[in-house]
């Protein structure tokens, strides 16, 4: 009972005035609410904004009714305003003192609107006689060092780090974002109070400034000097046939085709731009690209007389006379001249000489079989034997029989053209009662100027 007595003695206070009493409060607020001087109640105190930060390990900060929570980013909350309310009501429950002393008289005037009121620190008094927060931070009211930013509280203010740094003791220092959980997809750059992203050669920083897409930069600007082909974070050019890179892997070069092999083209290659062609020599045409194919000019071009005959060889032709026989010769058939029997000057020479045309390549493979000659009448009891009459000079040929009525001209020795060779080939024809005769075969070849 004393207690009470002792406790009442302490708060009631009452100030007695001849217009007006005054009612004075003393207030105490729960932990985690302050005093509201103008709406005259406690209010929650939102530890988020003031405590530095509040939550760790990418938490958030949730204010909540005389405290605050760390909850996952990912958490959802569901504020009930009425629990709110209640709340804020229990923590001025036997708290907040109130007393009051009414005029004696009802009808007194009302209290002085002049008379000055006292507020609680942080506050001061306004042109309407109401209590009003006093921003230190504006009026310069605070002690926040030169590298900390001044927050307004009501009632007082706040010394906080600004965006990117963290305080160490009294200190503001630059937070190294690129020490924490990766921010950036490829490389991060620490900047005082801040931090940028980069990304690797080929790479460009996408509209979030922190994922890096592959620049495709043969449709940005196509570096190439014929085919470009992109590629994760870089690119790849080509040429177009007939050209090859050049050491700077970006231009192209002509491919000499001519070059690179002297098999390409059978006679003689032609190297252009991009592309290589073969040619050919005079009497000469080019099949399939590359080969080299005589002209029969005696069937394109034929430009010898009517008593002449056309014989094509390799590279070139010739006319020869369509009547080859001399004196005392008579022309019997194409190319068969015979010594009449009745003309005494035909004992001694060869019943017959026939003419032959041939052609063969320059620097042909030796030895080579190139003519082969044969007797067109076989008598009984005869023997024929055969032999080069003339024109084998320098050893070029050699005749080889092969039956008793034929022979073959086997070419030893090399040629090289162009040239023509007028070789007789003899055969002689003896029987058991010394009868003998010959014929010759009056062999032209004609040495093509090339091997082919």
């Amino acid at each position: 009972m004393l207690t009470a007595m002792f406790l009442a003695a302490l708060i009631l206070i009452t100030v007695h005035s001849q217009e007006t009493e005054e009612t004075i409060t003393y207030t105490q607020c729960t932990d985690g609410y302050e005093w509201d001087p103008v709406r005259q109640r406690c209010k929650d105190i939102d530890e988020c904004e003031i405590v530095p930060d509040a939550c760790k390990g990418g938490m958030k900060c949730v204010n909540h009714y005389g405290g605050y929570l760390c909850l996952p980013r990912t958490a959802q909350i569901i504020v009930n305003e009425r629990e709110e309310a209640a709340a804020a009501a229990e923590s001025t429950s036997g708290r907040n003192n109130v007393i009051r002393r009414t005029p004696a008289d009802p009808h007194r005037a009302p209290p002085n609107p002049t008379h000055q009121i006292q507020c609680a620190a942080g506050y001061e008094q306004s042109d309407h006689n109401v209590c009003q927060d006093i921003d230190e931070c504006a009026t310069g009211a605070h002690n926040c060092r030169a590298d900390q930013v001044c927050v307004n509280l009501r009632g007082s203010f706040s010394c906080q780090c600004p965006p990117g740094y963290q305080k160490r003791g009294d200190q503001c220092v630059d937070i190294d974002e690129c020490t924490l959980p990766p921010y950036c997809h490829h490389r991060c750059v620490n900047t005082p109070g801040s931090y940028y992203c980069q990304c690797n050669a080929g790479f460009q920083l996408a509209s979030n400034n922190h994922t890096c897409v592959d620049i495709n930069e043969c449709d940005a600007n196509n570096p190439c000097a014929q085919q470009c082909y992109n590629i994760l974070g870089s690119f790849i050019c080509q040429c177009n046939p007939g050209f090859e890179l050049s050491s700077d892997r970006i231009n192209c070069e002509d491919t000499d085709e001519c070059r690179t092999s002297s098999y390409i083209c059978q006679y003689q290659c032609v190297n252009e731009p991009g592309k290589f062609s073969c040619v050919c020599p005079e009497g000469y045409q080019v099949v399939g690209g590359r080969t080299c194919q005589d002209i029969n000019e005696c069937e394109t071009t034929n430009e010898c007389r009517e008593d002449e005959i056309c014989w094509n060889y390799h590279g070139g032709f010739r006319c020869y006379p369509r009547n080859p026989c001399q004196e005392p010769y008579v022309l019997t058939s194409e190319n068969r001249c015979v010594c009449p029997v009745s003309n005494a000057i035909c004992r001694e020479l060869p019943y017959s000489v026939v003419y032959k045309y041939m052609s063969i390549r320059s620097d042909r493979t030796v030895p080579s079989d190139i003519f082969q000659i044969q007797a067109t009448t076989i008598y009984p009891n005869t023997i024929n034997t055969f032999r080069i009459k003339s024109g084998n000079e320098n050893g070029e040929f050699y005749l080889r029989q092969t039956s008793a009525v034929s022979a073959m001209l086997v070419l030893v020795k090399s040629l090289s053209g162009p040239r023509e060779h007028i070789v007789d080939l003899e055969m002689l024809t003896v029987n058991s009662l010394n009868y003998r005769t010959s014929s010759v075969l009056r062999l032209t070849i004609i040495v093509g100027p090339y091997a082919f």
